[in-house]
């Protein structure tokens, strides 16, 4: 498994925890990172989701609220939820990764983790966002 999806797995586990019970988002990857073989870079690319997606969370949240309207973003299932968080914070905020890369590993972190319909909902939430939002980067 490359190390920027062992590290997206990372920060999903962290955001995933910190959604659930309201522990604090640094000590969560932390902790979650002690015991990885995550090379140095992938463990501060994972830091780096966990840091971004917690300063942007009210906002990527509104952008999923209007890009998934059925669903309010509070009943949305958590695994998705923090999925979208992720993918989102990637082709908004980040500035190196690409936005098909952003949509596929999202599509395969669902896929791994969420429901049968997860990588269909995330894949249709996130085609939305990028045809009204994201910059054309490929």
């Amino acid at each position: 498994m490359k190390v920027r999806h062992r590290a997206r797995v990372a920060a999903l586990q962290a955001l995933f925890e910190v959604d659930c019970t309201g522990h604090h988002p640094t000590v969560v990857i932390e902790r979650g990172l002690e015991d990885s073989t995550l090379p140095e870079p992938g463990a501060e690319f994972a830091r780096e989701l966990v840091r971004g997606v917690s300063e942007h969370r009210q906002e990527l949240d509104r952008y999923i609220g209007r890009y998934a309207p059925e669903w309010p973003v509070e009943q949305i299932a958590i695994i998705d939820r923090n999925i979208l968080r992720i993918a989102i914070y990637e082709i908004l905020f980040g500035a190196d990764t690409p936005t098909k890369v952003a949509i596929n590993e999202a599509v395969e972190l669902a896929k791994e983790y969420g429901s049968d319909s997860s990588g269909r909902f995330v894949n249709g939430v996130l085609g939305s966002l990028v045809a009204k939002e994201a910059p054309a980067d490929g």
